[in-house]
């Protein structure tokens, strides 16, 4: 059986993280998503097909022709926004057989192809479904029987299932996508296409998963997801080098070439990649991760965040429930604030509207490539895109657009003494 990821999308709600690549390939605990996804669909395939297309190289050059072993080919998405029409992309390679299709840009376990597979048997396809308590966001499946009954839009605050964006089809999928309509947001919709399958009297299985799942969508999606993985999968193994006077709390994970100098104080779970330099006498708290040829220096505090690779936050900073994308820089004195004064909600702009959180504590979402000048304070839910500066002294009081200089004008006074 081939397993289909799709990862063309350009994850606009992931932005400035996802300014110059997919966000398939955005590392959540030093892993790029869709690495998690290969993992577990491994003992169940032979062979991935990923259907790219924004940026396209960057997922081919990271996963080349194989993964551990197994093939992995590429089809680029053919014209056509949607989910049926990522699918159909699929169409000349995947042969006489059934095969799994999965969105690339949601997290889940094992277990969840074990339950596909079951109610596959004697079905025309089977979808993953999971109960909650909120639909606003998903759309719903109604299931009687264990078969699923219609496929409806979000219907709103209530309980049901949703769709998970994990399916089985046969070959005989790609004529219906033929005949599925656009959407009214302009997409070709494989719920749409679900629907049609259903009125010809297919039978398709709903697969009850209770495991968890992650639709890595917004900007906290990727914070949740870290903690997640840092709090159920993490080990402690240290590989690179702790000096004396240092204290780890485990589970604490160093990777090879790192070096832990004396004065640091780390409580697990917290994940560092290789020949990083952390300390001396900094404080990383719970629930953090760190990229490879990272910096985090003298008087540094990083609570529950995501520093991504080649980024540093070298002296006197607070990094709070945050994300830094690579080759990014914070100068001395920079702030994260994380808390609204209110201690509401913080809220976050997302394709040009403000979106709620759900969260009381969310720092700054800042790209990469970016370079922050000395004393800068960012207020909560901010974001700053990729290959930008800031410099020193700024209140980052706004979102900060991609490739832009902000700097502040001052005024001074002087005069002799007396």
């Amino acid at each position: 059986m081939k397993g289909v990821i799709l990862a063309a999308g350009k994850g606009e709600r992931l932005r400035p993280l996802t300014d110059d690549r997919p966000k398939v390939i955005l590392k959540i605990a030093n892993k790029p998503i869709i690495e998690y996804i290969l993992d577990n669909m491994y003992p169940f395939v032979d062979e991935f097909i990923i259907i790219v297309r924004y940026q396209k190289e960057r997922i081919i050059q990271m996963l080349g022709d194989e993964f551990k072993g197994k093939p992995v080919t590429y089809v680029e998405q053919m014209e056509g926004e949607g989910s049926a029409r990522a699918i159909y992309s699929a169409k000349d390679v995947i042969e006489d057989e059934p095969f799994i299709a999965v969105n690339g840009d949601i997290y889940f376990e094992r277990e969840v192809f074990k339950g596909l597979m079951q109610a596959f048997r004697d079905k025309d396809a089977a979808l993953a479904v999971k109960e909650f308590e909120d639909l606003s966001h998903f759309g719903m499946i109604e299931v009687e029987g264990g078969l699923v009954k219609k496929v409806r839009e979000k219907p709103g605050r209530v309980r049901g299932y949703a769709n998970l964006g994990i399916y089985i089809f046969k070959p005989e999928i790609m004529a219906f996508i033929e005949r599925t309509p656009l959407s009214e947001r302009g997409e070709y919709e494989i719920t749409d296409t679900l629907n049609l399958y259903l009125k010809e009297g297919k039978r398709i299985g709903a697969a009850l998963y209770e495991g968890y799942w992650n639709d890595i969508g917004r900007p906290w999606n990727l914070l949740e997801l870290n903690e997640y993985i840092l709090k159920t999968k993490l080990e402690h193994r240290i590989e690179g080098i702790v000096e004396e006077g240092a204290t780890l709390i485990p589970p604490v994970e160093v990777g090879r070439g790192t070096i832990i100098r004396s004065g640091a104080y780390i409580i697990g779970p917290v994940k560092i990649g290789e020949d990083s330099k952390i300390g001396p006498n900094c404080f990383i708290r719970p629930y953090t991760s760190i990229g490879n040829h990272c910096h985090i220096g003298n008087a540094v505090e990083i609570k529950n965040s995501i520093i991504m690779d080649h980024s540093n936050a070298p002296h006197l900073n607070y990094v709070g429930d945050s994300i830094i994308g690579e080759h990014s820089n914070l100068g001395a004195g920079t702030i994260t604030a994380n808390l609204r004064h209110d201690s509401g909600h913080v809220r976050v702009e997302i394709k040009g509207k403000l979106e709620d959180s759900g969260r009381r504590k969310l720092g700054a979402i800042i790209g990469h490539g970016v370079k922050i000048g000395i004393n800068v304070a960012i207020y909560p839910g901010r974001k700053i895109g990729s290959e930008s500066f800031v410099g020193p002294g700024v209140i980052v009081d706004r979102n900060v657009p991609s490739n832009t200089l902000v700097v502040v004008k001052q005024e001074k006074v002087i005069s002799k003494r007396g």
